[in-house]
């Protein structure tokens, strides 16, 4: 809110030095100097235009603060060091802040619409069994990530992909079609290399409740068809049901299976030879990969004429494409970076513009226990599934932590400590303060003391280094959402949530809210209430729930 008000003092400090400048070309970036008493706000701009004025980077920034035009903003300016404008400010900007969080509520901090859409597919694990917790941390940043781009003006929809063909898939229906009929008490033989969960067992009980004998005498090639239907379908609620628990809805569900039956795969690869862009050799078809970046060439069409994974991802990213997205972004693993480039390179062959074409790779969760590496689940002796995990920790501390390192870094992801009621725990000290900033207000009101209009409150009684500094914090909202949202970084919001939390805690501690003063309280009370509202908007963004009330204080 601050800074293009500055920005528009500095260009016009220009536009009066008579330095010779094109104001127009000109950008004026600002940053925080990390020590207070280097101003609020310092900008090199001097140093970035002395070379073209042909002055001394310090005497260009003198220059411009004397030709500053005068603004009840600005309370000093300052050169510093080798040519930067240091500036002071009011506190005036800091009290209109906090009018605007209480008017626009909910909408704090998010920007205006920008007409541009993206989608973002992200989990699309293959519906042969429960979400795993190696599948938490791409739910968690696909869907803050999603949240993020929404609060920074894009239309987003959320995609789920999932493989529902190939060898895979026939390994699933054989492995239903023993269990169903197991069930009814027939001899049937697990396939070596099929899935042995509990959950198929389940599965395959279920079916047979529901249909009985009926399916048991039908050909093989029909039964594995009804059965890898069922399965699939039963598996797929289930994974709905788990990523509903971390408040995770998608706009659409898209099936591998649909570009095999319409023929889409078989088009792709037909559309990138006729563009000279595949190959055949050794009775397969290649893509000319090697040509875009990628270390080598890449199979479409193996010999045996089954296309490939990669073949299927070509033919989904016209697919994509075709339904008028300005950008596309996929949400995987650390494993598949090799597969960036190729992707990159198909979408540049098939005549789209690779740029609009984004892959955000994460790295791999590491779960412990009180230190200790965890690899199985109690309950099934097998991998641990994403609502084993859900149900120890929750989903507030599953999504905060998930979501507190950068997606370039492992996390090493502790449940004890994860789950521990503690101030030293991240998202409960977060949450606490929003209610602990709830009590506040009900103790007031309580007490008879009401919210007077914000308009009749003197917010300038609001001086104390505490205040302000929780004032500057709120203020910083906005662009804490738009850079993370230009590097898809939501961990930066957590980051700007707990540095929040820990200015309202200070500010609780030195400043007393309800007291003898009844102007002071007032003014406090409504810094509280802004104060809650940008941590629930905060929160929101992660897709963290924020409490009125919490069952225990949390332990210091």
């Amino acid at each position: 809110m601050i800074e293009p008000r500055l920005r528009e003092l500095v260009l016009e400090g220009l536009l009066q030095a008579g330095l010779g400048v094109d104001v127009a070309d000109v950008e004026v970036d600002f940053e925080r100097p990390r020590q207070k008493e280097h101003g609020d706000f310092s900008t090199n701009v001097a140093l970035a235009l002395a070379g073209r004025v042909g002055r001394p980077p310090r005497e260009v920034a003198q220059t411009i603060a004397d030709a500053l035009p005068d603004s009840h903003l600005i309370s000093g300016v300052e050169v510093a060091g080798p040519g930067f404008l240091n500036f002071h400010v009011t506190h005036g900007w800091l009290y209109d802040v906090l009018r605007q969080v209480i008017a626009e509520g909910e909408s704090y901090g998010r920007a205006e619409a920008r007409g541009e859409s993206v989608q973002v597919e992200f989990v699309s694990a293959n519906p042969t069994g429960p979400l795993h917790v190696g599948t938490a941390r791409n739910a968690a940043l696909g869907d803050a990530l999603s949240r993020l781009l929404e609060a920074a003006g894009w239309k987003v929809s959320r995609e789920y992909y999932f493989n529902d063909a190939g060898r895979q898939m026939d390994l699933f229906a054989a492995s239903i079609e023993a269990r169903y009929l197991q069930a009814l008490g027939r001899e049937a033989e697990m396939p070596e290399d099929g899935y042995h969960g509990e959950y198929l067992i389940e599965i395959g009980r279920e079916i047979a409740e529901r249909e009985g004998e009926a399916l048991a005498d039908l050909d093989e090639a029909a039964l594995r068809d009804r059965l890898l239907l069922e399965g699939s379908r039963r598996v797929l609620e289930g994974i709905k049901g788990t990523l509903q628990r971390m408040a995770i809805e998608f706009d659409s569900y898209f099936s591998e299976g649909t570009l095999h039956e319409e023929g889409a795969i078989a088009a792709t690869v037909e559309r990138l030879r006729a563009a000279d862009q595949a190959y055949e050799a050794e009775g397969a078809v290649f893509f000319r990969a090697s040509e875009f970046g990628d270390e080598k060439d890449r199979v479409l069409i193996k010999s045996s004429g089954d296309p490939t994974y990669f073949a299927a991802d070509c033919a989904y990213l016209v697919n994509k494409s075709s339904r008028g997205f300005d950008h596309l972004i996929y949400v995987w693993g650390a494993d598949h970076h090799g597969t960036v480039k190729r992707l990159e390179g198909a979408a540049d062959a098939l005549g789209f513009d690779s740029g609009r074409v984004e892959v955000v790779l994460y790295q791999l969760v590491n779960l412990l226990r009180g230190g200790e590496p965890v690899r199985m689940s109690k309950r099934t002796g097998e991998i641990i599934t994403l609502d084993e995990l859900l149900d120890e920790v929750g989903p507030d501390a599953a999504r905060f932590n998930l979501l507190a390192q950068s997606s370039d870094s492992a996390i090493n992801f502790d449940i004890e400590e994860v789950k521990r009621q503690s101030l030293e725990n991240p998202v409960y000290y977060v949450q606490y303060a929003h209610a602990r900033i709830a009590s506040i207000l009900r103790t007031a009101a309580e007490r008879g003391i009401g919210l007077r209009p914000l308009g009749d409150v003197d917010l300038e009684l609001l001086t104390a280094e505490a205040e302000v500094d929780l004032l500057k914090e709120i203020a910083e909202l906005g662009e804490q959402i738009e850079v993370a949202a230009e590097l898809r970084a939501p961990h930066r919001l957590t980051h700007y949530v707990r540095l929040l939390a820990e200015r309202f805690h200070r500010f609780y501690t030195e400043c007393r809210v309800i007291g003898d003063d009844a102007d002071l309280t007032q003014a406090r009370l409504w810094l509280a209430a802004a104060t809650k509202q940008t941590i629930a908007n905060v929160l929101s963004v992660l897709g963290v729930s924020a409490p009125e009330s919490m069952d225990q204080r949390p332990e210091d």
